[in-house]
């Protein structure tokens, strides 16, 4: 089987966990990663043995002189590639994006990014199938992500009418809260609805979501609420077995002990999982409630982590070696050990 091969652009939160996704998969082959830093984040890189290139001249002096091992320049780079996965800091996607489309490459970016970048936003269990053959796509963010997965799942049932969600949002990610972060304060975003719901649509126009969100003093993922109106009679457990739709979607219970983020965190560290990542959007089965026409829950997000399997059938999609979504997310989700039961033996890594 001829492998993808793949070029990681930026090599932070998101680039590293994506780089070392791509290297599980089957059908697919990192060639190297690219970075401007040149302190210990790509050093990690070096002690992998991937192949590391230098965004351009002046980064390729910087880690020379700070004993990188760099194999060449991002152009050489993507001269070796089929598609670059661009994990740079916000911004700076939309930037490179030209770069990839002179290179002639097929490209991937960030929720960071506008999505007229790409002029598509993908999240593999809502549109995987419009994103084949394309040349580029955006892989919305962490927030966007959970809220597709977990109101596509309701749509699929034919219980969704609409949706409305408050998100309180870790404040940066966990590496740098030396760096930047808030203490003692709560911020809210100054718009209502704020961006995640308008961002929801570029997946999906029919959603009817609005969302509110807060900046909250902590770094290990966001948490939501949710009301949802639904549009004809239904139970608890018909809404559970919608969400158990999603191959995406975990439950986790008050009754397990896993009553706050952290809990739940050092569950995945337990279970093994890389930097204790968890790709799941994590519902509380207890804590969800039917009440008439309305369903009523809440949920965790891993910002670090819910993405990469996005990206990895993303890769898929706009290469066009899988047709159908089902059998990339089957794939994916198999070798990066993602299962709706987090108690199941086989899944321990």
């Amino acid at each position: 089987m001829k492998k993808i091969k793949i070029a990681v652009n930026g090599y932070g939160v998101i680039g590293k966990r994506v780089a070392d996704a791509i290297m599980l998969q089957p059908d697919m082959e990192l060639m190297g990663v690219s970075d401007i830093a040149s302190d210990w984040r790509i050093r990690i890189a070096n002690l992998k043995e991937i192949p590391v290139y230098a965004h351009g001249c002046e980064a390729n002096d910087r880690m020379v002189e700070a004993g990188i091992d760099v194999a060449g320049t991002l152009d050489e780079l993507l001269k070796q590639v089929d598609l670059v996965v661009d994990c740079a800091p916000r911004t700076f996607g939309a930037q490179n994006s030209e770069h990839y489309r002179r290179a002639g490459v097929k490209f991937i970016v960030q929720g960071g990014e506008k999505h007229v970048v790409t002029g598509h936003s993908f999240v593999a269990e809502a549109n995987y199938e419009s994103a084949l053959g394309r040349d580029a796509t955006r892989v919305v963010s962490c927030n966007t992500s959970s809220i597709v997965r977990t109101l596509t799942a309701l749509k699929r049932a034919g219980l969704l009418k609409n949706a409305r969600g408050t998100l309180l949002r870790r404040a940066t990610d966990p590496w740098e809260s030396h760096l930047d972060g808030i203490m003692n304060t709560l911020v809210p975003e100054k718009e209502i609805p704020s961006h995640q719901g308008p961002d929801a649509k570029c997946v999906d126009p029919e959603l009817d979501v609005i969302t509110t969100a807060v900046k909250v003093p902590e770094t290990i993922s966001h948490l939501h609420y949710w009301t949802v109106r639904i549009n004809r009679p239904t139970s608890k457990e018909e809404v559970l077995n919608a969400f158990r739709t999603s191959t995406r979607i975990s439950f986790i219970r008050y009754s397990d002990g896993l009553s706050a983020n952290n809990a739940v965190k050092e569950l995945m560290l337990d279970l093994g999982r890389p930097h204790g990542d968890m790709y799941e959007v994590a519902i509380w089965e207890d804590m969800l409630k039917v009440e008439g026409d309305e369903l009523y829950y809440g949920c965790l997000v891993d910002n670090q982590a819910i993405v990469i399997p996005e990206n990895v059938d993303a890769i898929r999609a706009l290469m066009g070696v899988e047709p159908r979504a089902e059998n990339s997310i089957k794939t994916t989700n198999k070798v990066l050990f993602i299962h709706p039961e987090f108690f199941l033996k086989p899944y321990l890594v």
